[in-house]
């Protein structure tokens, strides 16, 4: 349900009562499309988040932190020449639509007191974020809208701006029994639900669906009484900001299924929890689902690249098997030649094959030779010793090559499925840089592409014995989180394949359900996450080294033990709840 007209029109008036009359002492933008006001209202400093994600696009209060470049964009430039030291005037949504108006009192070059507004507009693909003067022309916008992208309506610094094409829509605000009762009879005999949403402005289906829930018969898909449906709709619209009592589903992650701004009949009463606040709520929906979108973004032309690596890989290798296998025939051609020099004599020029005794067969068989009708009998006999010396040459070549090429694909397929499991941008930074290490990718040298990152952590798990569990999520974490263990602790990895250093934080012995379960995170966190009987080595970090010149997390070990796993899904989710973890489960 989030974010339609109506949840915006409650997200407004929440905003406007506590931000009203506050001071902007910071702008970022870590995003091109999010930018976050630090305001200071009521003694408290609040971060107000408007994001114009196509997918995300939203207005709520924040407690996350974000990164920023270590230059700031020009949009959040001009939002900090134009709005720090600016009072919030209002927040007010626009005719029950999914636009939101954020006005401010600014003080200019000239000492004037000015209005600047910042409007958001919640349109999917088409949402945008822009900064208006307070004779409403453009200032900027986070998205620029060119003549050739749109000859309807266009975004670009200093023109005026165009509000979004009106709908013929009724306004939940002030809609009357009359005005919604006529406009559902010309309607005919569509279902309730979707008659609202083509007459009413800002309902998506959920809230539709919740409205008609509310007026109909059980079974009925539109009411026999269709004066008294729309009086009772319409008195009910009118009176939702007294209903206000912001709620979520939780979806068994710790983040939320759907969002309401009021409890809704439909729902089971036990399924929807009670959030403080609307923006609370807001940020538990959207949070993990923004981050995994820009993620899987940021990560796109990665995996592209290392896609295209393993295929020139996998080519490459089946070259050089192929190679690997004419070169094993090198014994072949030897023994055909030396067969033709023991029987010169009866052969002659122009033959195409000749079948000889073997006398390297035990069994006393013979062996059909072909043979160039062009060349003499010795000749090609030479022609085989040739092959032969040439084969023999290519059999060492080959085999170093091809051995050289395996590591290669097992390298990159190492990458590809650490880019996957990555969850926050840092993450995926380090994966970044250790590919321009490599010459697989360019290094970013740019400050304004470049973003200060925290470290990236390792996944944190709690066993069923209470003993905490570390997992590598890329190969310069799994460096760190090995190199970092105590001698005695126990080392965990899927033998043979990419996956992650798994790490039990506990000397000596480990309880065997602590062993199963970090066995199971590491069969989880490999190549083999869904194939059955996975071999997860384990030993102690005291028996790990790294050999020198090898690339982050190439390890070696000794005085292993072998277990083979089957991981589930739902297995590894359990682990992660009685952690309080945030695992992937992808």
């Amino acid at each position: 349900m989030p974010l339609d007209g109506m949840t915006l029109g409650f997200a407004a008036r929440e905003l406007n009562s506590l931000l009203g009359g506050g001071r902007v002492d910071r702008i970022s933008q870590p995003e091109k499309d999010t930018v976050v006001l630090l305001i200071r209202a009521g003694n408290e400093n609040r971060r107000l988040l408007l994001c114009a994600s196509p997918n995300n696009a939203r207005a709520h209060l924040t407690r996350l932190t974000f990164p920023n470049p270590l230059e700031p964009p020009v949009f959040c430039m001009l939002l900090r020449k134009q709005l720090l030291g600016a009072r919030v005037q209002a927040v007010t949504q626009v005719g029950g639509d999914r636009v939101l108006h954020v006005d401010f009192e600014a003080v200019d070059e000239l000492g004037d007191h000015v209005l600047r507004r910042l409007v958001l507009e919640v349109m999917g693909r088409h949402s945008n974020l822009m900064l208006l003067s307070g004779e409403e022309r453009i200032l900027d916008a986070a998205r620029h809208v060119s003549a050739d992208m749109s000859r309807v309506r266009q975004v670009q610094p200093g023109l005026p701006y165009a509000p979004p094409p009106a709908q013929d829509k009724l306004d939940p605000a002030d809609i009357t029994a009359e005005a919604l009762q006529e406009r559902l009879r010309a309607q005919g005999e569509m279902p309730l639900k979707n008659a609202l949403q083509s007459c009413v402005t800002g309902l998506s289906a959920a809230t539709a669906a919740e409205l008609a829930f509310r007026v109909l018969n059980p079974g009925e898909t539109r009411p026999e009484d269709l004066a008294e449906a729309s009086r009772r709709l319409s008195t009910f619209l009118r009176s939702l900001p007294e209903r206000f009592a912001p709620c979520y589903l939780p979806d068994g992650e710790g983040g939320a299924a759907d969002v309401f701004a009021f409890p809704y009949l439909s729902r089971s009463p036990a399924d929807q929890r009670p959030s403080p606040t609307l923006s609370e709520a807001l940020e538990r929906y959207f949070s993990a689902r923004d981050a995994k979108d820009r993620i899987s973004q940021k990560s796109a032309s990665m995996l592209h690249l290392l896609k295209g690596q393993v295929e020139r890989c996998e080519k490459k290798l089946a070259m050089q098997s192929e190679e690997l296998a004419s070169a094993e025939r090198a014994e072949e051609y030897r023994i055909k030649g030396e067969m033709l020099n023991a029987s010169l004599y009866q052969l002659r020029r122009g033959m195409t094959e000749v079948t000889l005794p073997n006398f390297y067969d035990p069994e006393g068989g013979t062996l059909l030779i072909t043979l160039d009708e062009r060349l003499s009998p010795a000749e090609n006999a030479q022609r085989y010793f040739k092959r032969y010396q040439k084969a023999r040459s290519a059999l060492k070549t080959a085999a170093a090559q091809r051995e050289k090429t395996l590591e290669e694909l097992n390298y990159l397929e190492g990458l590809l499925l650490d880019v996957g499991k990555c969850v926050e941008e840092s993450e995926l930074e380090e994966i970044r840089e250790e590919l321009a290490r490599t010459g697989y990718m360019k290094r970013v040298t740019s400050r304004k592409e470049r973003r200060a990152l925290p470290p990236s952590k390792p996944l944190r798990f709690v066993s069923s014995d209470g003993i905490e569990i570390l997992v590598g999520k890329n190969a310069v974490q799994n460096e760190r989180l090995t190199q970092s263990a105590r001698p005695d602790e126990t080392w965990l990895h899927a033998k043979d394949m990419p996956g992650s250093h798994v790490i039990i934080r506990r000397e000596g012995e480990v309880p065997l359900t602590t062993l199963r379960e970090a066995a199971v995170l590491a069969a989880w966190f490999s190549k083999g996450q869904r194939s059955a009987n996975v071999p997860i080595d384990y030993t102690l970090r005291r028996y790990v080294k790294k050999p020198g010149g090898t690339p982050p997390g190439f390890v070696i070990y000794t005085h292993q033990h072998t277990a083979f796993i089957t991981a589930g899904e739902a297995e590894v989710k359990r682990i992660a709840r009685q952690s309080g973890a945030e695992e992937e489960g992808r």
